[in-house]
């Protein structure tokens, strides 16, 4: 309680001193959480990964079933952790067990993360800098886009962000509670998407560091508690040690029950799939640059090619200046660039390694660093007092808001995906009329789980077909076609479901939310 006295006075003393950035602040934080809460039942994906994750839950919070293992990675058959399960359960109860309720969790998650980027570019740079980084990051398309939707990797931009300010808390204000803190952190990382292991690096780094220093100052002085430094920093790591092993432990529990499976199917992947990664680092580094530009275009710019050169323009002249200058740098500034530095470094590296396609949602590990060495930079050109450069500043960062709001998510129609599923659920219980029936969906990048969630929670009777089991196929059929009508073809379609189904003939369809529904029957 005195704890929270303190924070509270702290708070109102900030506020009452700096009004204006305060209600900067508010309005960027307003303007993020519009982008990313407006109609976001409508707006959100809801396909049969996000179906599949809801009925997962659903059945832990009814069935009170408990959940060992995440979701299946869609390259190298490995599993996730459960503890994005964990993290949508309160949601979709507080929802009444709609979806929305996740995707809002992840949104209000989304919009914590544009405060932490205020927050840690401000004590790490200034607040100027500060909130030009907030604010660009509450207006990235890319970031809005994996912001408002309920899905595993959405939520490490946050947690990934509030890991390496830990680590800098650490290191540099020898505050090493943050240590449990950073165990947390990686846990949930590392759960949302494989790439999280690439912040073992700093990680590690930034732990030695803090262990040299207090070995070379041979444990004198005290920490921020007053307590001797050494054994501060040996108790919380093992706390910290003993939290991350607690939270992985469900996926070693599944892996000690089904003979190390993912165990060893990561060693498959990154030891045989050459395919896939390089074993060699040096491999990565004719592709930083290339990277580099990418990451900017795709996070900071709006997807903006010629924003994205720009702005990488930008930070290649900042880093020449940065690489003569570093020495003189004292304090928060320099710990922060080097901070920055070794988180970028390992990412590079990482991604330069893989050999398949990257995706935006690679990125959530890292989304904070471009806009934080953005924060850097506007402060360092705001403190010089040139004209010109400042100048310069507000010409690029104009552009930029041009070329991210030109691009806002908000401005097209929203794919009202869970929507659909739920008046197609509707119209196949309907039509069902009490019946056990079996169910299918022909399309280019989704599966039954969408619409199975619906059906299971409005108590319909579908049954998923288990070929080596003959009782659970049923006398009807429902095949939810999202193809043009055209290459809609069900009875002689070779989808599993429909095969299994047995010979079939289609004797009714509709067009229910854009899409076509055909009631099947065997073939006789």
């Amino acid at each position: 309680m005195e704890e929270i006295k303190k924070i509270t006075k702290r708070i109102k003393k900030w506020v009452s001193g700096n009004r204006k950035e305060f209600v900067l602040l508010c309005l960027i934080l307003l303007i993020g959480a519009f982008l990313r809460l407006f109609r976001i039942g409508e707006y959100m994906t809801f396909l049969g990964d996000e179906g599949r994750d809801a009925m997962v839950v659903r059945r832990l919070l009814v069935d009170l079933d408990p959940i060992l293992i995440g979701p299946g990675t869609s390259i190298g058959g490995m599993y996730l952790g459960p503890l994005y399960y964990y993290f949508m359960a309160p949601m979709l109860l507080l929802w009444n067990f709609s979806p929305i309720g996740p995707s809002v969790g992840v949104a209000l998650l989304g919009i914590a993360t544009i405060f932490l980027v205020w927050k840690v570019a401000s004590l790490w740079f200034g607040q100027k800098g500060a909130l030009v980084a907030a604010f660009l990051y509450a207006i990235a398309p890319t970031v809005i886009i994996y912001s408002r939707s309920s899905w595993n990797p959405n939520i490490m931009p946050f947690f990934s962000l509030l890991l390496v300010f830990s680590l800098w808390k650490v290191w540099r204000q020898k505050k090493y509670g943050f240590l449990v803190v950073a165990g947390i952190c990686f846990a949930f990382a590392l759960q949302s998407h494989y790439l999280g292991l690439l912040l073992a690096g700093p990680l590690a780094v930034f732990w030695l560091i803090a262990l040299w220093e207090i070995i070379r100052n041979k444990g004198r002085g005290k920490d921020e508690k007053g307590q001797n430094p050494k054994a501060s920093f040996v108790k919380n790591s093992i706390i910290s040690l003993a939290v991350f092993s607690f939270l992985m432990s469900p996926l070693l529990i599944f892996d000690i029950r089904h003979g190390w499976m993912n165990f060893s199917a990561m060693k498959v992947f990154f030891t045989e799939r050459q395919t896939t990664v390089s074993a060699k680092p040096w491999n990565a580094l004719p592709k930083a640059p290339k990277m580099f530009e990418k990451i900017n275009t795709r996070l900071i710019a709006g997807k903006s090619e010629s924003a994205g050169k720009a702005v990488s323009l930008a930070f290649g002249v900042f880093a020449v200046y940065l690489a003569f200058n570093f020495g003189k740098l004292k304090g928060k500034e320099k710990s922060a660039w080097l901070v920055l530095f070794v988180w970028i470094a390992f990412s590079l590296v990482g991604l330069g390694l893989y050999k398949q396609e990257i995706y935006d949602h690679y990125f959530g590990f890292f989304f904070a660093a471009p806009f934080l060495i953005f924060a850097g930079v506007s402060q360092k050109i705001i403190d010089s007092g040139s004209k010109g450069l400042f100048v310069l500043l507000a010409a690029l960062v104009g552009f930029l808001t041009y070329a991210n709001l030109a691009e806002s998510p908000v401005k097209y129609p929203p794919p009202r995906q869970a929507q659909r599923s739920m008046e197609v659920a509707r119209k196949i219980i309907e039509e069902s009329r009490g019946e056990r029936f079996n169910l299918a969906v022909l399309a280019e990048r989704n599966y039954e789980d969408g619409y199975q969630y619906f059906l299971e929670a409005y108590d319909a009777r579908v049954v998923e077909i288990d070929a080596q089991r003959p009782e659970t196929i049923a006398s009807l059929l429902f095949t939810v076609c999202e193809l043009p009508r055209e290459k809609c073809d069900p009875a002689h379609s070779p989808k599993t479901q429909i095969a299994n189904f047995g010979w079939s003939r289609v004797v009714d369809e509709w067009e229910v939310g854009g899409v076509i529904l055909y009631k099947m029957l065997h073939a006789k």
